[in-house]
């Protein structure tokens, strides 16, 4: 690769800092530079620089070398990174994020020094010992950009709840790092502009308190006073230096997910993805199950398997949406619902103190019937609709999703297996169709192949109720139409929004999400949907939004709640407003050398 040179960027090119264009450097800027006979002789255009990469990954043994190689290539030659992203994300989604990027975390100490060149800033690394020189941080990081590159766009973690993995401690960068991918890659933010950040606050997993390569620092992690005292530093000395920074919580343990999002929420712009993304993702994905399922939303009855953050914060946005959509009264939707922990049915009389979250779902009306399995769970409840956020692999096994199917012989099973990676899946795609004889209505959390039926030949794609569907135009709207907060209504547009964007040909597949090729253009779809909602709601600041939206408003702008409809002006703009690569290395390259 040629040697980086500093270049004045225009907004399509994916940095100001020192950029390296490699083997696509035009002959006249090397001679400019000094570089003749520095580098090979070939001058090659971009498709030929997304060939050798795209043969350099599909070269490597293991999912793991495949994201190391990634990694390498986004730090070196950020372009490039993108276009084969772009070009292939089918193929890369599984590999910069779910269910490879938990692999990465996993060994995040092992690899680090081979992810980036030597000394490149990729993010925040913030000790606990540290947190009151935050601003000494944020400084060196400010030092470390170019002009105008100031962070638009932050994930935050401490590593406490990564995936379905538990406490990695430090080694949870890989995740802010991700999902920091796919905002730029699914809803165009600009790269340039887009911090991940790791509060290094210590672990409490012995594994990598005992391992000699562990980075992080080497303590227990600490009480709730000094946790929330730590990160009230961090964040308020964060939105200091960067004001209207929208800032992503991710993979906080539940307490402290719930708790960092209740403080938080009305003070800054933000938004937690475990409990509001995975409930908007998954709401999208159910409201077109029951279009299909063959009994009226009414009719249905919710199991839930797992019950922390996530499967709270999915089942909250469900009760939402049977109020709203369906105008079911609040307590008779709550009734809806059941919940299964490690003791079993969530019941206020179990004899069990439960955890705050947990209280607003435990049954009442149990009288003195305790289910402790899952098992018992299906026989008491009979549900029409199975969602696991329990991270047990295989919960979901022959003989549950077989009496699913035997409960539900006058509508279609609803079975979502949302749990992280793939080796916490309660069940896979092929599993769910083999034992409900091909009629589940079916959504996972990481990515399964296509099943073909063996007596018909018909080749069924599985859903994903994949984050990505609603984080990163969450983010776009967010940044453009900067609202003061992110309301539930606002979700639930979003919500509403994805299901809309479901084309005819997905429709007649009985598929529960646009195919993940169409995600550029479902994000814009979102972003406008959501941009329209902040106006609606008086929660955006950005006038030009405002106004676009009231001289353009969508067909339903009188409607009393939420529909996740946009107009065409504002999708035009919207669209406009997405980063991407370079077309052409002239983009890339100054005037003046």
């Amino acid at each position: 690769m040629a040697p980086a040179i500093k270049t004045a960027s225009p907004a399509s090119s994916p940095a100001k800092k020192p950029l390296n264009v490699g083997t696509a450097l035009p002959y006249e800027t090397r001679t400019a530079l000094h570089l003749k006979g520095l580098v090979p002789s070939a001058v090659e255009d971009f498709s030929a620089q997304e060939a050798r990469a795209r043969e350099q990954l599909r070269s490597k043994g293991t999912d793991l070398e495949k994201y190391i190689f990634l990694s390498w290539l986004r730090n070196t030659n950020l372009n490039l990174f993108y276009r084969l992203v772009l070009g292939n994300l089918k193929e890369v989604a599984p590999i910069i994020y779910t269910p490879t990027v938990g692999q990465a975390c996993q060994e995040y100490s092992h690899i680090y020094p081979f992810l980036a060149p030597p000394n490149a800033v990729d993010g925040l690394y913030v000790p606990l010992n540290e947190v009151d020189n935050i601003g000494e941080i944020i400084d060196n990081y400010k030092a470390s950009i170019s002009e105008g590159c100031e962070p638009e766009i932050t994930v935050i973690t401490d590593g406490s709840r990564i995936l379905g993995l538990g406490d990695l401690g430090m080694n949870g960068m890989g995740i802010p790092v991700g999902k920091l991918q796919l905002y730029v890659a699914a809803a165009g933010l600009d790269p340039r502009r887009c911090l991940p950040i790791v509060l290094d606050f210590g672990t409490d997993n012995p594994k990598y308190l005992e391992d000699p390569l562990y980075l992080g620092i080497r303590q227990k992690r600490p009480d709730d006073a000094e946790f929330y005292a730590a990160t009230e530093k961090v964040l308020n000395g964060l939105t200091a230096a960067f004001p209207g920074i929208f800032i992503q919580f991710e993979d906080f343990n539940t307490p402290h997910a719930f708790g960092l999002l209740e403080q938080w929420r009305d003070r800054t712009l933000c938004f937690n993805d475990d409990i509001q993304g995975t409930g908007s993702v998954i709401l999208a994905g159910f409201i077109s199950a029951i279009k299909l399922a063959g009994i009226p939303a009414k009719d249905q009855r919710i199991l839930f398997v797992g019950a922390g953050s996530a499967g709270v914060g999915v089942a909250k946005q469900l009760v939402d949406y049977l109020v709203i959509e369906h105008q079911i009264p609040e307590e008779q939707a709550k009734a809806m619902f059941w919940f299964v922990d490690s003791r079993g049915v969530i019941t206020a009389n179990r004899g069990d103190t439960l955890a705050d979250h947990k209280v607003y779902f435990a049954r009442q009306d149990n009288g003195d019937t305790q289910c402790k399995t899952l098992e018992e769970a299906l026989e008491y409840v009979k549900p029409t609709a199975l969602i696991g956020l329990s991270t047990i692999y295989k919960a979901f096994n022959e003989q549950i999703l077989t009496r699913m199917n035997e409960l539900n012989q006058e509508s279609r099973p609803i079975i979502f297996p949302l749990s992280n990676p793939k080796t916490k899946a309660e069940c896979t795609f092929e599993e769910a169709m083999r034992f409900t004889n091909n009629r589940v209505l079916f959504a996972s959390g990481t990515a399964f192949p296509e099943y073909t039926i063996p007596e018909t030949g018909e080749v069924r794609v599985p859903g994903q109720g994949n984050n990505m569907y609603v984080f990163p135009p969450i983010g776009l709207g967010a940044k453009l139409a900067k609202p003061t907060s992110i309301t539930d209504s606002l979700i639930f547009a979003v919500s509403k929004a994805l299901s809309n964007t479901l084309n005819s040909d997905e429709i007649a597949r009985g598929e529960l999400y646009p195919r993940i090729e169409r995600i550029r253009e479902t994000s814009a779809q979102v972003a406008a949907a959501f941009v329209h909602q902040a106006v609606r709601e008086g929660l955006a600041q950005d006038q030009f939004w405002i106004d676009l939206v009231n001289a353009h408003p969508a067909s339903s702008a009188t409607s009393p709640t939420p529909d996740g409809t946009y107009s065409q002006a504002v999708l035009d703009e919207v669209s406009k407003c997405m980063w991407a690569p370079a077309e052409s290395v002239q983009q890339l390259i100054p005037t003046k050398l």
